[in-house]
């Protein structure tokens, strides 16, 4: 049987938080029946070196073009569309996050199918109903996505994979028990992501046994202005700002409790995998009631929080705090099998797999 081609396309693999999940994607599917390109604007990040290392062709390409004006768009999204009729693409599978539709436009012109995977809650405007009508198909990760699309019957919920047994607790030392409680969020530093909400509630217990460590790029005006108000209060051994790491997991091996405090202001959560992660790896979490955040913990309820409520927040972690070892033991091996069950590899890969034949025997 011919090999179908895929093109994976993304805006990057430095700033986009989604690679990780399209890299797993490539690296899983079933090679005797597809052939994977990616398609990039740029190469820079360190991830990007890992992703080369798949071996599948990598274009530092445009797939999109600003729309306006309109009577030369047909001009000015060409190479593109010469670029897939050249490879002779089946199916274009989009990670990019915007509303942009001149990619789709550029796809179908050029011969291919057309399906996006739609990664956050953003919504409302004219685009992105250009976007989903031109769509062959649409990819939602969250319950809520679902409604954004009322008249379109191409579409499925799809949650996002995670590779179990590289997210495992068993590659790693057991942590020693202690006294102390260590607390752990992975995110960039952006106020959507309420960071500061977390770090309120720590000093709200006022316990020199609970410790904060921040993860994620922390270049941003506002995470300087948490590591000021963090140096002012001198608690800079108690709560740790570490800067970007692509490896995770050596630090969440070390950590007792994950908490994911995001605002219900602005951009919500699609999926986060940050969190998933933390699952995955038998860290017991906290995270805030919102989109995204309370579809991964929909069966886990009682570790949810009131969005922006750092005092409810507080309470959940004394109450964290104060549990025995064996039931913390026990909330940590419920949540891994339930990532297991529900987020896994193979499941994913099999559902994009069967989505892409489908697509092209139409």
């Amino acid at each position: 049987m011919k090999k179908l081609k895929i093109l994976y396309t993304i805006p990057n693999f430095d700033t986009a938080g989604s690679g990780k999940v399209l890299y797993d994607l490539a690296a899983n599917l079933d090679k005797k029946k597809f052939e994977v390109h990616i398609a990039c604007s740029h190469s820079r990040g360190t991830f990007f070196q890992e992703v080369e290392k798949l071996g599948f062709p990598i274009h530092l390409i445009e797939t999109t073009c600003k729309p306006k004006p309109y009577l030369t768009i047909l001009k000015r999204i060409k190479p593109y569309r010469d670029f897939i009729k050249k490879y002779q693409f089946d199916v274009v599978h989009s990670w990019h996050w915007s509303s942009d539709w001149t990619e789709v436009l550029g796809a179908k012109l050029g011969g291919a199918k057309f399906v996006y995977t739609k990664k956050a809650m953003t919504w409302g405007n004219i685009h992105w109903k250009i976007r989903s009508y031109l769509s062959d198909f649409i990819i939602t990760i969250n319950e809520e996505m679902k409604n954004y699309f009322p008249n379109k019957k191409q579409q499925k919920l799809i949650p996002l994979g995670l590779d179990t047994e590289y997210y495992s607790p068993e590659h790693f030392s057991k942590k020693t028990n202690s006294e102390k409680l260590n607390i752990i969020t992975v995110a960039n530093l952006v106020p959507v992501k309420g960071v500061e909400l977390l770090i309120d509630a720590v000093l709200k217990l006022n316990n020199s046994n609970i410790n904060l460590t921040v993860l994620g790029d922390d270049r941003s005006d506002y995470a300087t202005e948490l590591k000021q108000k963090v140096k002012e209060l001198n608690k800079e051994n108690q709560i740790r700002f570490l800067g970007k790491h692509n490896d995770v997991r050596p630090f969440l091996a070390k950590s007792d409790l994950y908490v994911i405090p995001t605002l219900n202001e602005g951009r919500k959560e699609g999926m986060p995998m940050a969190l998933v992660e933390a699952m995955s790896m038998g860290v017991p979490v906290l995270g805030s009631n919102i989109t995204g955040i309370n579809f991964v913990l929909k069966d886990f309820k009682e570790l949810l929080f009131e969005a922006k409520n750092s005092s409810e927040l507080a309470q959940k972690i004394d109450l964290f705090y104060k549990k025995t070892t064996d039931e913390k033991t026990e909330i940590s091996q419920k949540l891994r099998s339930y990532v297991i069950e529900n987020f896994s590899m193979g499941k994913f890969i099999s559902e994009h797999e069967k989505l892409y034949l489908s697509l092209v025997k139409k």
